[in-house]
């Protein structure tokens, strides 16, 4: 008899600015999957939060994957319920039923509602395993304000940056700013990525309008320091004993490896992969991705970017717990040139996720009611 293949939720979509993204990156991961394996549950979640086991027609690309059924214009909606461990996704329209369970839930959500912890802690609540880093690491690691406070508490090498909340406005000096960090400088949302609300500001005149555009996105802002350097970044995978990919070089053709550079004009960068890198400087940033790693309690996947300034000093600039999975991501590409093909890497992360769930229900949730005394002493 053969064995059942195990069951994975391949969240996607997203309430984020970076929806379009996670579509793309799920009908990479839904191409790659192991079918003999794997068998994989397409959950989409539209721009109003919305869950759905089927598909809008305008999100699949003809010959991408095998959705079935999901590739429909009709609109089931289905929640995930905690209740019996583990949890169960619901169908709410018209009849409420329970769907066959998925024994893990891959989540490749981008940003705000996915990244930041948010479904991490719904799938821990509903006991099921989840593709990633857990709660902690998810949401200490998007806000990039307490990532950045974390890695230089722990005397990891980090650009000058400040931190600027909504309502410090009225009482911002726009001069001081640039007095601090210099220009050209960097203004990014705290909790976001895939360069999404990111601009380079190269006159004083262009600070105010390229904070207001930051904070459309989010109530935190970063402005950091701009930093004359090689992009570099690096693959990290494991769980308690992570290991590191090769290091990719990127090089930008816009005014930085802006969204229209990653997703939308295919000459907006190059690559070079492996980079070219002294043996010494490549043993350094692998090590320094993987302490990063553990100093922000990661788990599972994790890409880290960094800029390499003078050719021997290091910076990190920041971790990405679900990165882009497309099927021009640096996460997956990485890994392919260091030995481990998309459909590997994928099972691995599942694996890993496994692992790390087993591990958690053996923890025990009752109090022993029993105090020792000094009389119970020997």
């Amino acid at each position: 008899m053969s064995e059942r293949k195990i069951r994975v939720g391949v969240v996607f979509g997203g309430m984020s600015a970076e929806h379009e993204v996670s579509v793309q990156s799920a009908r990479n991961i839904l191409k790659a999957i192991d079918r003999t394996r794997y068998e994989p549950v397409p959950v989409f979640i539209d721009r109003q939060g919305c869950w759905s086991t089927t598909l809008p027609r305008n999100l699949i690309e003809p010959g991408t994957t095998a959705l079935s059924s999901a590739q429909t214009d009709s609109y089931t909606s289905i929640c995930l319920t905690p209740g019996q461990s583990p949890g169960r996704f619901l169908h709410l329209f018209p009849d409420s039923y329970q769907l066959e369970p998925v024994d893990i839930v891959f989540p490749v959500l981008h940003g705000p509602f996915g990244e930041d912890g948010t479904i991490q802690g719904l799938l821990r609540l509903a006991g099921i395993p989840c593709v990633g880093s857990d709660v902690l690491g998810s949401a200490v690691s998007m806000d990039k304000d307490v990532m950045k406070r974390l890695l230089r508490c722990a005397n990891l090498p980090v650009a000058r940056f400040i931190t600027l909340r909504r309502y410090e406005l009225s009482t911002l000096d726009p001069g001081t700013i640039t007095e601090e960090l210099g220009l050209p400088l960097f203004v990014k949302p705290a909790n976001l990525g895939s360069s999404v609300g990111i601009s380079k500001v190269k006159e004083p005149g262009e600070l105010l309008q390229a904070i207001h555009e930051a904070f459309r996105y989010d109530q935190k802002i970063l402005l950091e320091e701009y930093i004359e350097g090689r992009e570099i970044e690096i693959s990290v995978l494991g769980n308690d004993t992570p290991i590191a990919s090769l290091p990719g070089e990127i090089i930008p053709r816009h005014e930085f490896y802006s969204y229209q550079a990653k997703y939308i004009d295919k000459n907006g960068a190059s690559f070079v992969l492996p980079a070219r890198l002294k043996p010494e400087v490549q043993n350094s940033i692998q090590d320094l991705a993987i302490h990063a790693f553990r100093v922000l309690e990661c788990t599972g996947m994790a890409r880290v970017d960094f800029f390499l300034r003078h050719q021997t000093e290091i910076l990190i600039n920041e971790i990405n717990t679900i990165p882009g999975f497309t099927d021009i991501s640096m996460y997956p590409r990485l890994w392919e040139i260091s030995g481990i093909s998309q459909p590997e890497l994928i099972d691995r992360l599942i694996r890993l996720a496994l692992e790390r769930h087993e591990k958690t229900q053996k923890l025990s949730i009752n109090v022993d009611r029993y105090v020792h005394t000094e009389e119970d002493q020997p």
